[in-house]
């Protein structure tokens, strides 16, 4: 969970650059190299969240079918794959930091970031690069995501419980389902149009689905922030982690205010007992 939230985060950061850029005409003025920054960050994070959010339901998965695996063997596991998809998603996007990204157009007077790329390389790299994100990092992940769901649903349709565990599994089921709608409509469009777009490039110089592979993008960085409010309002154990930390931080400050507060009266009362006993020892 905090790495998808890492993910959400360092996505959600490179937003103001982008709308920016937007506002501006599709002119960027901030150089080639926050370009290949910006762009960078945006394919990356975005596909780091379809793995995380993969991981997640498999995890959530495993956890259904086998309960009482040793909690620390699963904490090592987790760690271990984290850092494989982090640098998993750092290998497959060097592309993108190592190709020209930025283009002057004379004619309209603007310096575009990624939108508008030499044709050689749209034809040939791009379709390919694409295409293999689209199959490997969206495709393959949505269906085990898709499959490890659909196994929860009926795992916990078919078990046995008491009215109080059905509340439960009703809202466990809900969560799936909702995660499940907001992983498909967030990304599918973007990576299916991302293949189109290319594909229309490269067999007929030109692509009509530009507009809405662009508006199909917007959708996804959606997740970043719907993300937070999902987990929130479906999920009682996630409300409960935000309640706890949001206490323990009050405590913690309340806690602070009467450690210092403490620290003066005794400072106080140390001065003053000093100076009395500097003028009880000049009266004698």
């Amino acid at each position: 969970m905090a790495n998808l939230a890492l993910a959400d985060l360092l996505s959600v950061i490179w937003f103001p650059l982008k709308i920016a850029y937007h506002i501006n005409g599709n002119n960027w003025i901030y150089g080639e190299s926050l370009c290949k920054v910006l762009i960078g960050f945006f394919y990356g994070n975005m596909y780091c969240s379809i793995l995380f959010m993969t991981c997640l339901s498999v995890q959530r998965y495993w956890v259904i079918v086998n309960p009482m695996v040793h909690t620390r063997k699963k904490a090592n596991i987790a760690i271990g794959v984290s850092l494989g998809i982090w640098l998993l998603i750092l290998l497959v996007t060097i592309p993108l930091y190592v190709m020209k990204q930025t283009i002057y157009i004379p004619a309209l007077n603007i310096t575009t970031c990624h939108d508008v790329l030499p044709e050689e390389l749209l034809v040939g790299d791009m379709f390919s690069y694409f295409l293999s994100l689209a199959i490997g990092v969206f495709m393959f992940p949505a269906f085990l995501t898709a499959s490890a769901y659909v196994l929860m649903i009926r795992t916990l349709q078919s078990s046995a419980m008491d009215e109080h565990s059905e509340k439960k599994r009703q809202r466990a089921i809900k969560l799936i389902v909702t995660v499940l709608a907001m992983y498909l409509i967030c990304f599918t469009p973007s990576n299916l149009l991302l293949v189109v777009h290319y594909f229309l490039i490269k067999s007929r110089g030109q692509s009509h689905v530009y507009a809405l592979y662009i508006v199909a993008l917007c959708l996804s960085t959606l997740n970043s922030c719907i993300d937070p409010f999902v987990y929130y309002f479906v999920s009682q154990d996630f409300r409960d982690h935000v309640k706890n930390a949001l206490l323990c931080r009050s405590v913690r400050t309340v806690k602070r205010m009467q450690i210092s507060l403490n620290s003066k009266k005794f400072s106080r009362k140390s001065s003053s007992y000093s100076s009395s006993s500097t003028s009880v020892k000049t009266s004698y």
